[in-house]
Formats: C-alpha cells, sequence, structure tokens
C-alpha cells in the first residue's frame, strides 16, 4: 500500500471517528514510471504533431521560474513525487485516459501547483498528452504559464456561442501540454459549472484524443458546491494539503464532500527541505 493510499486510509479513519491522522508527514512516492502506450490511444503523428507545433519551448531556467518540473533532472525528489503520482494515476485508468480534478483543503492548498506539475508529467511521457483547464475563478493560475495572459479561456468561451474551443487551447512551451486558462469573462461559478456547454466542453476534451489526460485546477474545497459539480466530471480527486498546517476537520470536510469512491490521494505541499513547492 502506497504513502498517499496509508493517508487516505487515516482520514477516512478520522471521519469514522477513529485514529486521529498525522499531518505532519509529506508524501514522497519514489516510484517511476513508463511509457505504456493506452488502449485506443491517438496515432503517434498526432502526439508528435502536437510536439512539433510549439513555436518554443521553454528551457530549463524558464521552467523552473514557472515552478514547473524538469524531466532531465530524473533524481530530483519533486520530480519523482509527480512522475510516481502519474504512474498511479495511469494504472488505476487502466489503460484509458482520465479526468482529474485537484482540489484544496482550502485557499493557498498548492493545488494549482499541483495541476500543473501533473499536467507537465503527464506530457513529458512521449505516448501521451495533457490539458490543465483552469477552474479556479477566484484565484487562477494557467494563465502565468502562457507569454499573453489575456488569452481567451474557459470563461469567455462558456459565454460566447461564436468561440470555438480550438481558441481557448493554448500551448505553453512543453511538447504534449496545453491549458485552458480562466480566461476574461465573468466568472459566475454556478451557472458555468452546470451548464450545458461545459458538458459538452468536458465531453470534447476528454474525447477527443483517447492518450490525453485532462487535469481540473478547482477551487478549495471551501467552495464544496462547485467542487461537487466539477467532482461529477472527473474519473480521479486530488486533494492539496499544506504539509504540517492541514487540519484534520479540512480533510474530513474534503473527504464527504468528494465520497471515497473517484478520491485517489492527498497531496501534502511544501515540504521542508525541497528545493521548490507550491506556487498558489
Amino acid at each position: 500500500m502506497s504513502k498517499i493510499e496509508k493517508a487516505l486510509n487515516k482520514a477516512r479513519q478520522v471521519r469514522e471517528g477513529l485514529n486521529p491522522i498525522s499531518v505532519h508527514g509529506s508524501v514522497p512516492m519514489h516510484a517511476t514510471s513508463t511509457a505504456l502506450v493506452p488502449e485506443g490511444a491517438a496515432h503517434p503523428e498526432t502526439i508528435d504533431r502536437m510536439a512539433s507545433s510549439e513555436s518554443r519551448l521553454l528551457s530549463p531556467d524558464e521552467l523552473s521560474k514557472r515552478r514547473i518540473i524538469d524531466i532531465s533532472q530524473a533524481g530530483n525528489p519533486v520530480v519523482q513525487a509527480f512522475r510516481a503520482l502519474r504512474t498511479k494515476i495511469i494504472h488505476e485508468s487502466k489503460g484509458g485516459n482520465a479526468v482529474v480534478l485537484v482540489t484544496g483543503v482550502c485557499q493557498d492548498s498548492g493545488s494549482s501547483f499541483i495541476a500543473q506539475n501533473l499536467g507537465a508529467a503527464f506530457a513529458f511521457d512521449v505516448a501521451r498528452t495533457a490539458l490543465v483547464i483552469d477552474c479556479n475563478f477566484k484565484s487562477p493560475g494557467a494563465h502565468r504559464l502562457l507569454s499573453k495572459t489575456s488569452a481567451l479561456g474557459l470563461t469567455d468561451y462558456l459565454q460566447n456561442p461564436d468561440i470555438d474551443i480550438n481558441t481557448i487551447i493554448h500551448p505553453v512551451g512543453i511538447p504534449r501540454l496545453r491549458v485552458i486558462p480562466v480566461g476574461s469573462g465573468p466568472t459566475r461559478q454556478a451557472e458555468f459549472f452546470t451548464s450545458a456547454k461545459m458538458m459538452r466542453l468536458m465531453d470534447s476534451v476528454r474525447r477527443r484524443y483517447m492518450e490525453r489526460f485532462v487535469i481540473l485546477d478547482g477551487p478549495p474545497i471551501t467552495d464544496a458546491a462547485d467542487v461537487q459539480i466539477l467532482s461529477g466530471f472527473a474519473d480521479f480527486v486530488l486533494i492539496a494539503a499544506r504539509y504540517g498546517r492541514a487540519t484534520h476537520a479540512q480533510i474530513d470536510r474534503c473527504l464527504s464532500a468528494v465520497g471515497d469512491k473517484k478520491m485517489t490521494g492527498i497531496v501534502f505541499n511544501d515540504e521542508p527541505g525541497l528545493p521548490w513547492t507550491s506556487r498558489d
């Protein structure tokens, strides 16, 4: 049993009134991944075309400034953690693609950092592509990856019937990774997430490429209604928690809002001694 699963089991015990969970240890993940080709994957030329369509690739220094993992640094514990988390999700998706929701126990839990780097970890696998969709309207983060921060995004698409999906999906300088930022439109969350157009968007981005993993950078669990709606689109849910600061009550609230069925793990952020962690 992985340490993520042990932490999750302990959190469930808290909810059931059993032994308390310890939140003073991180969740290091040391497994390495393999480039398995999922069943129903797109033709290799489709993935190659995505990789070659980048106008300019980010340098290691630029990745570091954006706090995005550099896969060439395989010994870096942060890189190892995200590669292992990717492997866990690939294993649980049983050869297909998946939608993963990342939410935090509270604001500033590091969920955007985890969502973006998990997307990068999937994209670094030459057999897969990744799409990060910024659904955290109150504290967006995906626009920081773009050279043009005013790029069209999710809110523009959902409120304008003339905007095509392709116009809101942007390259970021990492082969096989794309993002949909929040955009510049009004952020009426409840209306947007329950709209028929949001449902069509999620269906489209998931079905178009069978090798694509979609990462939803969601709001914190304090916006419980929105998290519940977004979890309905997701196959798996990851919870971000600050190392040494998340409380039993916060984790219990997350588990109650999301439920056990889709819960994949609790990722403790800001572990002391790591070169850098959360950007939120």
